[in-house]
């Protein structure tokens, strides 16, 4: 696996220097500042890689821009309404100056509305560190009385709501605002940040829009984009939903493997394809990653490998960000069923056999509680993960080159 890191920006607390020491070799980055709908110029590509490629003092990192993450999908084109066709223009002309730019693997995502969803960007775990949560209690009492959307009270069953009503009952003005800063947290240097009444906004525009006419949406836009894919060489890899299940009232078609298995049964493209995040789809317990990545491998063009804790096997739940090696998914199986895969593509000859990868997420421990980087990007956190992973991969490398010499010799 090519191993990756997320990087924000010259802004970002994790810098490119620790990302060196951190021994990733190529970087995972988008232009968080140029509004969504809008073209990438050329200019600005070429800008982040000289940033990536160089350090201050003007030495060279040894580091590039592998992949992007990620150039998004509007809302105009996500709901088919307003100006979404320049939208879609302004898309391809995005990918056609990444692909001059060298860069050939975008990831995105077609959630509606919000990217990604946590209650809590700083749960104490048991060893002292923190990490991402979503607290389905916490996240009841911001949609039904913080937000207080119409029909909330719907989906949720009885005793949800009476644990969110008792939750918020408790919450002095301060605590309701911060679980909704939480819930609408955006990325570093982003465009756009969500206010509640946007949120109204943006839920308005959705309605009428059920799970079946968002999925034709999404396949809409990969039939727009896919011609300038293959003509300029890009792949394209969707991301799953976080968390992997409904929230207000939105639907969700990138959850399950049968979201994805719709996906390719309908867009038989090569440079359609797959995000493979373990920790978004092992939020669900009918998820088996592992199983996925035997299903999809020829489709997929980056992961993403974090784990989570979930605190019940239903859908939805409550889950933390664990461990790399912990949480509920066997990340050692994943990890193998990966190397197959790439071993695999090397047989057939596939110039992408060497598949990108980043440890995604991480616990602030040790000095990243006092550095304050993007939530769920610590430094220490990743590193620790990285190097679990690293450790995951050589002992199943080990053992297979072991095997066949045993075999050999037998």
């Amino acid at each position: 696996m090519r191993q990756t890191w997320r990087w924000f920006g010259p802004d970002d607390k994790v810098t490119l220097s620790d990302i060196r020491q951190a021994g990733a070799a190529g970087i995972v980055t988008a232009l968080h500042h140029i509004p969504t709908g809008l073209p990438w110029p050329p200019a600005e590509i070429i800008q982040r890689q000289r940033d990536i490629e160089c350090l201050p003092d003007g030495s060279a990192t040894g580091l590039a821009w592998e992949v992007v993450e990620s150039l998004p999908v509007s809302e105009d084109i996500k709901t088919q309404t307003a100006d979404w066709r320049a939208d879609l223009d302004a898309y391809r002309t995005s990918l056609e100056n990444l692909a001059a730019a060298g860069i050939r693997t975008v990831c995105y995502n077609f959630m509606p509305v919000l990217d990604w969803t946590r209650t809590d960007l700083a749960h104490t775990v048991a060893h002292g560190g923190t990490a991402m949560r979503f607290d389905l209690i916490d996240f009841a009492a911001f949609d039904l009385f913080i937000l207080a959307r119409g029909g909330a009270a719907e989906d949720f069953p009885e005793a949800v709501h009476e644990a969110a009503e008792a939750r918020v009952s408790r919450m002095e003005d301060r605590d309701k605002a911060k679980l909704a800063g939480n819930i609408v947290a955006g990325l570093p240097g982003a465009a756009e940040h969500w206010t509640l009444d946007g949120i109204k906004d943006q839920l308005q525009a959705y309605s009428g829009i059920r799970e079946d006419r968002l999925r034709q949406h999404h396949f809409d836009f990969l039939e727009a984009v896919a011609p300038t894919c293959e003509r300029v060489g890009i792949r394209m890899c969707c991301h799953p939903d976080d968390p992997p299940f409904p929230l207000l009232g939105l639907p969700r078609v990138m959850s399950t493997e049968s979201d994805y298995d719709r996906l390719f049964a309908a867009i038989d493209h090569p440079s359609v394809g797959m995000t493979l995040c373990t920790g978004s789809l092992g939020a669900r317990p009918d998820n088996d990653c592992a199983a996925m990545v035997r299903r999809f491998g020829p489709k997929i063009h980056f992961l993403h490998l974090r784990n989570v804790t979930r605190e019940a096997e239903t859908v939805p739940c409550s889950f933390f960000e664990d461990e790399h090696l912990g949480g509920q998914t066997n990340m050692v199986k994943v990890v193998h069923a990966v190397l197959e895969e790439e071993r695999r593509r090397k047989t057939e000859g596939r110039a992408d056999h060497d598949i990108p990868m980043r440890p995604d997420h991480g616990q602030d421990i040790l000095d990243d509680r006092h550095r304050v980087a993007q939530p769920g990007y610590p430094a220490i956190g990743r590193l620790k993960g990285l190097a679990e992973l690293r450790g995951v991969m050589a002992g199943l490398t080990f053992a297979a080159t072991s095997k066949g010499q045993l075999d050999g010799a037998a």
